[in-house]
């Protein structure tokens, strides 16, 4: 792979003008593809084959729509306080005007008189209106909204305050451009690296137009396949970080390169070769590891991932390509000022890395190191026993927002289960759904924190009916999951005794039924993710014991990080320091993504780390100094990278989505950890204790693995031998 990569490197170097041009041609085309036949993103998380979903689709099969339907709706809430009741002349008179109002404003199809449907509360005190529209959610525009908010609002005469909820009044989010703020620490940390502003604007200057095409492919995509509203930020966040660093792995390694008195295109040609085999690898990981989110089987899950996945080959394959490219474009700007010159590589030997030394303090304590690094990662973790899981409502919304306050005054108004009302789907045969329906009702009302069971709803055909199940607790209480339990319970019982198949669904089953597949999910997906790379990693380092080290910091690293989560966002450490508003349960969906991206990034740091130290000991050198020398050309690089990848996971943090934000900030954390504490601390330590036991492989092993020769010792052999024989064929100067 080494001796391909040389020649594309050389190839990009030498035909620079031609690479430049191909790829401005795919930026284009995807542009005017982008342009022509991109589709709307979704905001939906539910998962096809769980109960829940059967059951809405049977809803929306026989029922006709009705209470499934796709079009959206709103509440609007109304509350007085003190002495008044709105049910007073005075109050009704208010809210009957802005219900008139409401009925008015763009794009809605009804609107249901709290008077007229009884959703007053027992004490008079809240009521609510419910807003259908003639459009799905992610069709409701800007000035239908602002006109519901204003129609909504004529109503607070007279004592009476309004509030709404329902998707539809989210105001649109201000988390764009979050990325620019870890795009500017990138820069300021690129140009203290490589003291050159060229250097500096590469590594940016690739990995954005890797995220352009990687956006422009995702908006592309939308016209074919249902993508949720996450995907472009999460595609973002991974292909700025690994673009910025793929690049600044290979620059720094080809201004090493000149510095060893190379010409730009053999300096392209092996920088290419070695740092660019490491760059497949290390992207490869990556890709694996959002790939095999496919494995739970979770279709918003499997198409953020591959989303996510095909940015990050975008920016593989402009590193390989079109960046020996634009080095060539670059010149001898790439390098410092100082350094313009033609300088021998040992004259910049004079000063000892800080690679070097923190590599010699730790080789030195090295069990004293490991232990402490150990016990510290491991304190950390402690947080995380209690991670509890959920899917975001209102209830942890901004307390300030109308959202919140709105779920806050239906709790007190209705009871805290009527923000979480399980729908029961009844079949039956033709003309038994209301006799099975009403038996199945009676059955589920002796049940434990069942408020209230509605009476069924009929379809024509007399087969199908619905119950409406009011719980005693909140939608996310553990009282209400065991509710929901205790009714799958007695499914068949009820079958038994009425001939009739029942099904929980609703908002609230939804959710349940969402986080028990994706916590089901969990193990079968590291099973293959783990599997996968360690294959890949035995093929990088051909040995057993580097990849079985490489998997175990990982999982302390993602253990580490599932601390600080649950420490912050659940706990609510430090939540003023993160302008964090409410916390509660994690979101769902974040242990399975967290476990894939920070998967894949931890092994982008023991690929160019400990790949430098196996071509050193490859070469000859013991494993102490081996170790030492990968860490002083690796530990800046790396420091440099780990530094980037921060930068631009924690500009997320300012997102207003709640999954980007802690998926921002956990994945900061993590690459923090796992990049100082693990892959420079401990590793060096282990890799020590280990020596050269470190690199053993089984001789059978070694014979069926294919040689990939990621460092590139057949590369450096070519090239020598390729050297002698240039040397051998020069003609001797004449002898006078």
């Amino acid at each position: 792979m080494a001796t391909l990569l040389y020649r594309l490197g050389r190839f990009s170097f030498r035909r620079r003008r031609l690479t430049a041009v191909l790829w401005l041609a795919l930026l284009i085309a995807f542009g005017i593809g982008a342009a022509k036949l991109s589709g709307p993103l979704s905001d939906t998380l539910s998962i096809p084959g769980t109960e829940s979903s059967r059951a809405l689709q049977v809803m929306e099969e026989k029922m006709g729509g009705g209470a499934s339907s796709d079009t959206a709706t709103a509440k609007v809430v109304f509350t007085v306080s003190g002495a008044a009741k709105l049910t007073d002349p005075a109050q009704q008179a208010a809210v009957e005007r802005a219900v008139a109002e409401l009925a008015k404003a763009p794009q809605v199809a009804q609107v249901v008189d709290p008077y007229q449907a009884k959703t007053v509360a027992p004490d008079a005190r809240t009521a609510y209106a419910t807003v259908t529209y003639g459009v799905a959610a992610d069709d409701v525009d800007t000035a239908a909204r602002d006109a519901l908010i204003a129609a909504g609002r004529t109503g607070q005469t007279d004592g009476v305050q309004v509030e709404f909820s329902g998707a539809v009044t989210q105001e649109p989010g201000e988390g764009g451009g979050t990325e620019m703020l870890g795009v500017i620490v990138a820069a300021i940390v690129l140009a203290i690296t490589f003291g050159a502003l060229v250097a500096a604007g590469l590594p940016l200057l690739t990995a954005l137009l890797g995220v352009g095409v990687g956006m422009l492919g995702i908006q592309i995509a939308t016209g074919f396949f249902d993508l949720n509203n996450s995907t472009s930020a999460l595609a973002t966040m991974l292909g700025l970080a690994v673009g910025i660093d793929y690049a600044l792995f290979v620059v720094s390694r080809y201004r090493h390169e000149l510095a060893a008195g190379r010409d730009g295109e053999e300096a392209a040609g092996r920088a290419v070769g070695t740092a660019g085999s490491a760059v497949v690898f290390a992207g490869l990981t990556v890709i694996i590891a959002l790939v095999a989110l496919s494995v739970a089987g979770i279709p918003f899950l499997t198409s953020m991932g591959i989303a996510a996945a095909g940015t990050v080959a975008v920016a593989v394959l402009i590193t390989l390509s079109l960046l020996p490219a634009l080095l060539g474009f670059a010149g001898r700007r790439i390098l410092a000022r100082r350094q313009r010159g033609a300088v021998p590589a040992h004259a910049q030997a004079a000063k000892t890395p800080f690679g070097e030394r923190w590599a010699r303090l730790v080789l030195r304590h090295r069990v004293p190191a490991l232990v402490l690094s150990l016990g510290v990662a491991l304190l950390i973790a402690v947080p995380a026993m209690s991670l509890k899981l959920s899917l975001p409502d209102d209830s942890t919304a901004n307390p300030a927002s109308t959202q919140r306050k709105a779920y806050d005054q239906l709790a007190e108004g209705f009871g805290p289960g009527f923000q979480g009302p399980l729908l029961i789907v009844v079949e039956a045969d033709k003309g038994q759904a209301q006799a099975a329906a009403v038996q199945a009702g009676q059955t589920i009302a002796k049940l434990d924190d069942v408020v209230a069971v509605t009476p069924p709803t009929v379809n024509q055909a007399g087969d199908t009916a619905i119950l409406t199940v009011i719980p005693g607790s909140a939608p996310t209480a553990d009282a209400t999951k065991d509710l929901v339990a205790a009714i799958r319970d007695h499914e068949a019982g009820i079958k038994a005794g009425t001939g009739a198949t029942i099904a929980v669904t609703g908002t609230t089953a939804l959710n349940l039924d969402v986080s028990a597949k994706l916590t089901g999910a969990l193990v079968p997906y590291l099973a293959v993710v783990v599997g996968l790379a360690f294959i890949l990693l035995m093929l990088v380092f051909r040995s057993i014991l580097v990849p079985l080290k490489a998997t175990l910091g990982f999982l302390l690293s993602v253990a580490a990080s599932f601390g600080a989560l649950v420490a912050v966002f659940q706990w609510g450490w430090l939540a003023d320091v993160f302008g964090l508003t409410t916390t509660g349960p994690i979101i769902s969906i974040m242990p399975i993504f967290l476990i894939g991206i920070l998967f894949g990034l931890a092994m982008d740091y023991e690929v160019f780390l400990v790949t430098r130290t196996r071509e050193e000991y490859v070469h000859g050198a013991a494993p102490d100094p081996a170790i030492v020398t990968g860490m002083r050309h690796g530990a800046r690089v790396v420091t440099a990278a780990a530094l980037i990848m921060i930068a631009v996971f924690a500009g997320f943090i300012l997102s207003d989505q709640d999954i980007i934000k802690s998926l921002g900030f956990t994945l900061a954390f993590g690459v923090a950890i796992d990049a100082f504490l693990i892959r420079m601390t401990i590793v060096p330590a282990v890799l020590s204790l280990l020596g050269r036991s470190a690199w053993w492989l089984p001789r059978w092993l070694d014979r069926l693995l294919p040689n990939v020769d990621v460092e590139g010792e057949r590369l450096t052999r070519q090239l020598a031998t390729a050297a002698d024989r240039d040397e051998a064929d020069r003609p001797e100067p004449a002898r006078v």
